[in-house]
């Protein structure tokens, strides 16, 4: 009878559990995980470069952001035409990939950027106007999403809710940002969100943070090494402790007396 009870209550979990990630999956927010129609995740450094991953469903980097793309749902994703669109002079395209979601067809590049502030001068991203420079004891990254290319794509499926999303993750330890509720996240990550009406309209998307001059990961290998240093001192004070002490020994075994042979 307790198997065939906890059985049961194990698959009421899962069913559960399926509900909700049912529910997760569906729309354009909300849940356990949030799904973007469109999405830039920027790695800054504090020396201005950054590697950026872009992910979007075609009909809205046709819509956003001009590319002359084939939305057919049997078209054959055309990664040369993707590639073309984001590479430049300052922008380089490491990686592309693609996915289906909601019937619509996803790309997913990798992009590296060798200086940030150059990123406006690409066709990619020249709805971007961005300042990164160092203000005394920090540095201060500034950014504004301006005017889509809001080409027209049909009927794609879309239900008029679905969410755009630019994340930054910033090297060192950020001492103000206008990110709004929720953030700081998990990993030094700020994220600004707006409905796809929005940015196809070209509201304005202001992002702006500041940040000290060290990086967290010299913080951490500092931290690290004076770590194993103090290990060290305390490993040599223990040997030569010892060291001491079997000296200490040797020489009260020299100085005994030795028994007169019988």
């Amino acid at each position: 009878m307790v198997k065939v009870r906890a059985g049961r209550a194990a698959r009421a979990s899962l069913a559960a559990l399926a509900v909700v990630l049912a529910a997760a999956s569906c729309g354009g927010g909300g849940g356990l995980a949030r799904q973007y129609e469109y999405d830039e995740d920027i790695h800054l450094s504090l020396d201005g470069s950054a590697t950026i991953y872009v992910n979007g469903s075609l009909p809205a980097l046709v819509a956003l952001r001009g590319l002359d793309l084939d939305l057919r749902p049997n078209a054959r994703f055309d990664r040369e035409r993707v590639n073309r669109a984001f590479s430049s002079p300052v922008t380089h395209v490491t990686r592309i990939s693609n996915s289906r979601r909601h019937g619509r067809r996803f790309a997913h590049l990798r992009i590296e950027v060798d200086d940030i502030r150059k990123l406006p001068e690409t066709a990619a991203f020249g709805w971007l106007s961005v300042t990164f420079d160092r203000a005394g004891d920090q540095f201060h990254y500034r950014a504004t999403l301006g005017d889509a290319a809001n080409r027209k794509v049909g009927d794609v499926g879309w239900k008029g809710n679905e969410l755009v999303a630019f994340r930054l993750h910033l090297p060192s330890k950020i001492t103000y940002h206008n990110a709004g509720a929720g953030n700081l996240r998990r990993g030094n990550i700020l994220v600004w969100e707006q409905s796809f009406a929005d940015r196809l309209a070209g509201r304005p998307l202001e992002m702006e943070a500041r940040m000290e001059p060290t990086s967290i990961l010299y913080h951490t290998l500092l931290l690290f090494g004076g770590s194993v240093l103090g290990a060290l001192a305390v490993l040599a004070a223990i040997v030569y402790w010892v060291a001491r002490k079997g000296k200490g020994r040797g020489a009260g075994g020299r100085g005994a007396a030795v028994p007169p042979a019988a």
